[in-house]
């Protein structure tokens, strides 16, 4: 889907700059919609797709966090400068930019989602609403799923991971090719993947400075500063609509994502079941749809 109403720009962040995008109008008077792509370390690519809901009216704003895509990159930073408070800082600076402070809803995606309910567990008066898509609520959580699902991996497949990861050669080719058996059946079904897909992990591999630093080499071997987070017991203080979105075969598996839905006071829970990490991309129309009604019925 195309559309006419597009405008690129960049918002300075102190000495940074993070580059944005928006799909519609934002002065049209539904509430816009913010992406927050995953990693941390990806780029908005993937996650184009949420601008379908443009066409509903609702303006769409991707951004590329920094570090990432078209925004700043700061590939010398002492691993210590990339946390949490840094990228709702940036967030915030954003939204202020844009002058939607007062009025917009989060869709954070993964490590985005992870990232929005840090920013709605502080209960900012301007938030109206949530989308939780594919994300952990607790790190440790997602580390044992992930080798919960390793376990069901070819045994080559299992032996080549563990090698690598104990030789930290994570670069080899040989490992690259093992973690892609994991990626294709937990992260994005569709084979060979879209090229929105595709230009993310790309840009990942030519600079993975935040990726590395906050989660790890892999989506299952998270050794970075992310390790031991959690939000489970500060969930009870969102309170916003929110809705909760995972794939069958997600990599954020049921265990995963299940506090979001127990813990934040009337959450919905939309399951995907042709889907894993990326349901806007495996079944996006359906995604969408979910999506909208959500909106609709919650604003």
């Amino acid at each position: 889907m195309e559309f006419k109403d597009v405008q690129e720009g960049f918002a300075n962040f102190g000495p940074y700059q993070t580059w944005y995008r928006v799909t519609g109008d934002l002065a049209s008077g539904r509430t816009p919609l913010v992406i927050l792509h995953g990693g941390p370390g990806c780029t908005h690519d993937y996650v184009d797709a949420f601008k379908d809901i443009a066409a509903s009216g609702h303006a769409v704003v991707h951004y590329d966090q920094l570090g990432n895509g078209k925004s700043t990159h700061l590939p010398d930073q002492d691993p210590s400068f990339w946390t949490v408070q840094l990228f709702l800082d940036e967030l915030d600076n954003l939204l202020d930019h844009l002058g939607i402070g007062q009025h917009y809803v989060l869709l954070g995606q993964s490590w985005g989602g992870m990232l929005a309910s840090e920013h709605a567990v502080r209960q900012p008066a301007g938030l109206k609403a949530m989308i939780l898509a594919n994300s952990p609520s607790c790190m440790r959580t997602w580390v044992s799923e992930a080798n919960r699902l390793r376990e069901q991996l070819p045994p080559a497949v299992q032996q080549a991971l563990l090698k690598h990861e104990q030789a930290g050669t994570y670069s080899d080719p040989e490992y690259v090719e093992a973690s892609r058996v994991f990626y294709d059946r937990h992260v994005c079904r569709i084979s060979p993947w879209p090229e929105e897909v595709a230009r993310t992990f790309a840009q990942v591999d030519a600079d993975p400075t935040v990726y590395h630093t906050m989660s790890g080499p892999t989506e299952f071997h998270v050794i970075g500063s992310l390790k031991d987070w959690t939000i489970i017991d500060r969930l009870h203080l969102v309170q916003v609509p929110t809705l909760v979105i995972s794939g069958r075969h997600d990599e954020a598996t049921e265990a995963v994502v299940k506090p979001y839905v127990e813990k934040i006071a009337g959450a919905r829970w939309a399951l995907f079941e042709d889907s894993s990490h990326m349901p806007h991309v495996e079944e996006r129309q359906a995604c969408m749809g979910t999506v909208l009604q959500f909106l609709d019925e919650s604003l």
